[in-house]
């Protein structure tokens, strides 16, 4: 059985969520990440082989920088693959605590009912979104940073701050953990 994964002490402050419209800039993104960020690998645009290729890719450059490197795809698949840790929406973990998997386990929430079930399954972080409009999710209410706050203060795990989050947004709004897509595609500070 493997050692079950946990987060450190100071979960990875930046995570970098992958896929086709970040493509062009994916390594140079990567690379810029401070050390110790996290890179979440999703391309599901991609068919089962390319998508492999371009993972392993993304893995080695994540390690290379010191970087968590989690999959978007079941346990099975990531142990296989190598993966930090997966990552999805709550109906992939509700019912299942994957304890004993070796895998951290990153969930995205958007409301209480999904925080709750989330910390039910074992979360081991929680991606809250969207906090602000985002091009994911075009005409979707956003969080806000009031809602964001009151719904983040119910969490026993760490929060992660999601959509249209970029790095002046984060120091704005003194946001501890956060990730983006569009938000770290460009130039990304140390």
């Amino acid at each position: 059985m493997m050692r079950r994964q946990t987060l450190p002490q100071n979960c990875p402050r930046i995570w970098l969520l992958s896929d086709a419209r970040n493509d062009a800039q994916l390594f140079d993104a990567i690379a810029r990440l401070p050390r110790g960020s996290a890179v979440i690998f999703r391309h599901y645009h991609l068919d089962p082989a390319p998508r492999r290729a371009l993972w392993c890719r993304v893995l080695r450059e994540a390690r290379r920088f010191g970087h968590y490197a989690i999959l978007a795809d079941t346990a099975p698949c990531a142990r296989r693959w190598g993966a930090d840790g997966i990552y999805g929406d709550v109906s992939r973990f509700a019912g299942r605590r994957a304890s004993g998997s070796g895998l951290l386990r990153i969930v995205a929430v958007h409301d209480m009912r999904e925080l709750g079930a989330a910390q039910r399954a074992g979360a081991d972080a929680v991606m809250l979104s969207p906090a602000f409009p985002t091009r994911s999710h075009p005409g979707k209410r956003a969080l806000g940073p009031v809602r964001f706050r009151l719904l983040a203060r119910h969490a026993s795990v760490p929060v992660i701050a999601l959509g249209g989050m970029t790095f002046r947004r984060a120091r704005s709004f003194d946001l501890r953990h956060w990730a983006a897509i569009d938000g770290l595609s460009g130039r990304v500070l140390r």
